[in-house]
């Protein structure tokens, strides 16, 4: 079946949308539902902080080291099968989450969801890209994002109503109904592609590298003291670089995306954006349920406004960053957000959602949504258009070790460890301290895109040698 025919507005197209959407929903949603069932889960299981931060790390470990080959396997095998293994993987995975019956098992359990997730989450954008008309995929692409946050918007209300009526499992277990019909519409409704030019090995070693490196560092940062595995996960990082260095043209990165200059910056901001971002996203709506008295409904809706600004205001951002560059979008958009850490930080012991929570989330997501369009349109710009999928991916798995890598070092940094999810003074000191170092590091973010982000990079007329305005 050739790639690329079908129009956007067909029956046809509308299945592939909804299976799309649903598809990459599915892992958004989890994400959301799962923050807002951790002081339950960890109750129950009688789990310690650092079971907690496994909950969240293992996932993100796994999904982070193997995204890229999941990308792979896509274009080499056919996007559509990769896609629904991903799926079926991921629900089963899911109900051992819900089945668990202690904190290790859960662990396990998670990092199996992320393996799935690594083989959906590429696969959902690839299809879109090779089934749609040349015309119709730009607005199918949209449709996806838009819709595609409004499962992010929905996660946490549902999360908290789940949590609250039926119990913290079925946070996970909810997955399963969600992935029958992700399942059956693509079954019945998306079309196979694959990369007919797809060649060449594929780079099994650098993913076992990269997985290794960061489970060892990971599992350094969470267990303070733990020298042993951080000094590997180091030295299988400095092998993995080595590795993807002499296997071109396999690599599973090209380090030659990174001899641009910008490209390199960009993803530098990434990783500590996100980095300040997984820690926000991690402790705020806990911080709420154990320190400030909201129930987990209420705790769950906390970031909605973010989610709602996102939709309104990211189209317009980027279309502002084309204008005038990505530069001062970016600059004011991550310090912006930066002030909303700043702001979350005053959020305590029976805290005001209209006078505390919601000024706080509001200009987070104000800054967010300025930032982020232009951002991702810089990843794309500085690298080359035959490596669009690969800078996209690349930023893609930069982001999610960020997040992974802070919410594993910076809780035993600010005090929280054992069991201070339980002693609401004790979070709420550390709470504090962890929401101004993730203010720091937005300004950190800001300054480095200020200074080395050019401000005509997204300009199609000028090539990457050309003009170098800063």
């Amino acid at each position: 079946m050739e790639n690329g025919h079908i129009a956007l507005k067909s029956p046809q197209g509308r299945w592939i949308l909804a299976a799309t959407v649903l598809g990459s929903g599915l892992a958004m949603l989890d994400s959301t539902v799962v923050n807002v069932a951790l002081p339950f889960l960890g109750r129950e299981l009688k789990a310690d902080m650092a079971g907690l931060q496994w909950t969240i790390n293992a996932y993100t470990l796994t999904l982070a080291g193997l995204i890229l080959l999941g990308g792979s396997l896509g274009d080499r095998y056919g996007r559509r099968k990769v896609f629904l293994i991903g799926t079926i993987w991921f629900a089963l995975a899911s109900a051992l989450c819900g089945l668990a019956p202690n904190i290790e098992f859960l662990i396990i359990a998670r990092a199996l969801q992320g393996v799935g997730g690594a083989l959906l989450t590429p696969g959902s954008l690839a299809i879109i890209q090779a089934s749609f008309v040349r015309d119709d995929r730009p607005r199918a692409v949209g449709a996806w994002s838009g819709l595609g946050g409004v499962a992010s918007a929905l996660g946490p209300l549902l999360g908290g109503w789940l949590v609250e009526t039926a119990g913290w499992r079925w946070a996970f277990l909810l997955n399963l109904p969600f992935a029958a019909m992700v399942v059956l519409v693509t079954i019945r409704h998306v079309p196979e592609s694959r990369d007919e030019q797809a060649v060449g090995r594929f780079d099994v070693l650098g993913s076992v590298l990269a997985a290794l490196a960061l489970a060892g560092i990971t599992y350094g940062l969470i267990e303070k003291g733990v020298g042993v595995p951080l000094i590997a996960g180091v030295v299988l990082a400095v092998a993995f670089v080595w590795v993807e260095r002499h296997r071109s043209p396999d690599a599973l990165v090209p380090l030659g995306l990174f001899r641009d200059r910008v490209f390199t910056a960009v993803n530098v901001v990434t990783l500590i954006m996100y980095a300040a971002m997984g820690v926000v996203f991690f402790l705020l709506v806990v911080q709420l349920q154990v320190v400030s008295g909201f129930g987990p409904i209420a705790a769950g809706l906390a970031l909605l406004p973010t989610t709602i600004l996102m939709l309104l205001l990211s189209a317009r951002a980027g279309e502002v960053a084309k204008r005038i560059g990505p530069r001062w979008p970016m600059t004011i958009g991550i310090l912006v957000a930066g002030l909303g850490f700043l702001l979350m930080s005053t959020i305590g012991p029976g805290a005001s959602y209209v006078f505390q929570v919601l000024p706080a989330v509001t200009v987070f997501g104000l800054g967010l949504s300025a930032a982020v369009a232009p951002l991702t349109a810089t990843v794309l710009a500085t690298a080359d258009e035959r490596y669009a999928g690969t800078a996209s991916g690349v930023n893609n798995a930069v982001a999610r070790t960020g997040s992974l890598l802070a919410v594993a070092a910076v809780p035993p940094l600010v005090g929280l460890v054992g069991d201070a999810f339980d002693k609401p003074q004790v979070f709420d000191a550390g709470f504090t301290r962890a929401m101004l170092i993730s203010a720091v590091m937005m300004g950190v973010s800001a300054l480095i895109t200020f200074f080395t982000i050019r401000t005509n990079v997204l300009d199609p007329q000028l090539t990457k040698a050309g003009t170098s305005e800063t």
